[in-house]
């Protein structure tokens, strides 16, 4: 009885963005990388055919206990960084890995030692980049956070709010601007009563219910708002790419799983492929589509993707992979127990780049 008031009231009052304050933060953010780099974030150049990098975002690790969202979803995420560090990704940890407005740091380190150690593997690579975000913003403006993470890794960490990463393809320039995503949200860019409802509000009704709001269908819904804004930046910008978390919500090609549905319907529909149509009508629920209400998503430019987050109810963990000439959205799942890594969308950059250059030419 009480889950649907209590959802009601995390998501009315843990988000509130305002467009204007997400599409000046994000213009800012980007010039000064551009301008400054090195100060609030890097700018890497890759190899696009052979560099490889592992963006992982919205961990919330936290103590262990019933308000843990991290805890069920550790193993696939242990099983994942194992993965990457075998094979030489770089990890780019998108913000929100520690739930520091539920926690203090001294639980959630207790609570979380593989997971800190598995991080600790690819610092001593070189190759890991910590970005903060709104539930973690203590690494930023606390001035022991520094100390606190060298106790941690052995070595200082620089704590960066954004990173560029930029490759030749195709002979063009193709830029990945990442951060975490929380900036310009009036209830979580460092706000003290978004903070002051997390801690004391949100966070013993969730232990209390042994509620986790990300819910492995999350992704079956249409862009939150915060989502669409970030897609709004992206899509005026000419030649860049934006990455973000903060949202939980699986983006890729700037399409959530089911508007990424929506669409196939709509071609298949058009191409009058009537196989491919009620294929379609099943994976959406067809009570769900009302005629002309349809959404039209075939003029979207797909230059916004979203990390998702590693903290879902059902223990899943999704991603962004940027290997070898790909982008992949890429979910780790248990499977009879055994956590497993699944491709559920990839794009060639070569095809990306297209892409890219057409919606700069468009704009």
């Amino acid at each position: 009885m009480l889950l649907r008031p209590v959802m009601w009231l995390a998501n009315r009052y843990s988000s509130r963005p305002d467009k204007l304050r997400v599409h000046k933060a994000l213009s800012d953010l980007h010039e000064h990388l551009i301008t400054n780099p090195g100060e609030k974030g890097l700018i890497l150049s890759f190899e696009a055919e052979s560099g490889r990098f592992i963006i992982f975002s919205d961990q919330h690790k936290g103590a262990g206990n019933g308000a843990d969202d991290f805890a069920g979803a550790e193993k696939n995420y242990l099983a994942a960084m194992r993965y990457y560090l075998e094979r030489d990704y770089t990890y780019i940890n998108l913000g929100d890995c520690e739930e520091l407005w539920e926690n203090s740091l001294v639980a959630v380190k207790k609570a979380n030692v593989n997971a800190f150690e598995a991080e600790k593997a690819f610092f001593e690579k070189n190759a890991y980049i910590k970005v903060f975000g709104n539930h973690d913003l203590y690494w930023d403006n606390d001035p022991l956070a520094g100390f606190e993470l060298e106790k941690i890794f052995g070595k200082k960490v620089p704590i960066y709010e954004g990173v560029i990463l930029q490759a030749a393809v195709s002979n063009q320039p193709l830029q990945f601007f990442l951060t975490h995503g929380h900036q310009g949200d009036t209830l979580s860019d460092g706000n003290l009563f978004s903070k002051w409802f997390v801690a004391n509000i949100w966070a013993p009704l969730q232990s209390y219910l042994g509620l986790n709001p990300n819910t492995p269908a999350y992704d079956d819904h249409l862009k939150t708002t915060h989502n669409k804004l970030m897609y709004e930046w992206a899509a005026s910008q000419d030649g860049l790419v934006l990455i973000t978390g903060h949202t939980h919500q699986p983006v890729f090609e700037s399409l959530t799983f089911l508007e990424r549905l929506y669409k196939k319907l709509g071609m298949a529909r058009a191409s009058g492929n009537a196989a491919a149509v009620s294929e379609y009508e099943q994976l959406i629920k067809l009570k769900k589509i009302s005629g002309e209400t349809m959404p039209d998503f075939t003029a979207y430019k797909q230059t916004y993707f979203n990390t998702g987050c590693c903290c879902f109810s059902d223990g899943d963990v999704t991603g962004i992979e940027i290997a070898d000439g790909y982008i992949r959205l890429v979910k780790w799942e248990y499977t009879e127990a055994l956590p497993k890594r699944v491709i559920l969308e990839e794009l060639a950059l070569e095809s990306l780049i297209q892409q890219v250059v057409a919606a700069s030419a468009i704009a």
